[in-house]
């Protein structure tokens, strides 16, 4: 059978009251500046940057990445107020947090070693956050749009309980399947629920 890539990610993606405050704030940017382009996937922090795998082998790929987070225990993470990179990306920043910076780094290895993926730049110097705005950023209006954004406020608590891989489909992100990091639970395939949006 021919390889067929495809794009991956693999994400922290809240639900519930987060997910919907953080697509708001979005959709709200869409609305005023016809930024739109995070909306092509749902609110998240990434741990493993963008990679092509093999879609025929998407299984192995989850049965290896329910193996790593088998040995995870869940973690709590805030996301609090707003940052920027330059003025190229708008997000809400995540308070640092030594565990999620172990469970990154550890992720990035073994997908190095047993999934022979490549290391990216931003997966060595990992700043953890939950873009809000970045490709169709205008220079010239930033200041505008970060001027609207700081005023706003964010504070949510997020337990951590599994790992999102996501895939692109059509042009947006879409959760493919999650797997926990209780020690010793199964996964929960997403791939016949509706994907989070």
């Amino acid at each position: 059978m021919a390889k067929k890539l495809a794009k991956y990610f693999i994400a922290l993606v809240p639900e519930g009251k987060l997910q919907e405050k953080a697509t708001a704030i979005k959709l709200d940017l869409r609305e005023k500046f016809n930024i739109k382009y995070a909306l092509k996937s749902p609110a998240h922090i990434t741990v493993k940057m963008p990679f092509l795998w093999n879609e025929h082998k998407e299984e192995k790929l989850i049965r290896d990445l329910s193996s790593f987070a088998s040995s995870w225990d869940c973690l709590e993470l805030r996301l609090r107020g707003f940052w920027k990179f330059g003025n190229r990306v708008i997000f809400i920043d995540v308070v640092p947090n030594p565990l999620l910076m172990v469970l990154q780094s550890e992720l990035v290895a073994y997908c190095k070693t047993s999934l022979n993926l490549v290391q990216e730049l931003s997966d060595r110097n990992y700043t953890p956050h939950m873009t809000l705005a970045f490709k169709d950023i205008k220079a010239q209006n930033f200041d505008t749009y970060w001027a609207y954004v700081k005023r706003l406020s964010f504070d949510e608590r997020f337990p951590v309980d599994n790992l999102a891989l996501l895939k692109k489909i059509s042009g947006k992100w879409e959760v493919l399947a999650k797997v926990s990091l209780r020690k010793n639970q199964d996964l929960e395939d997403l791939s016949s629920k509706n994907n989070l949006r």
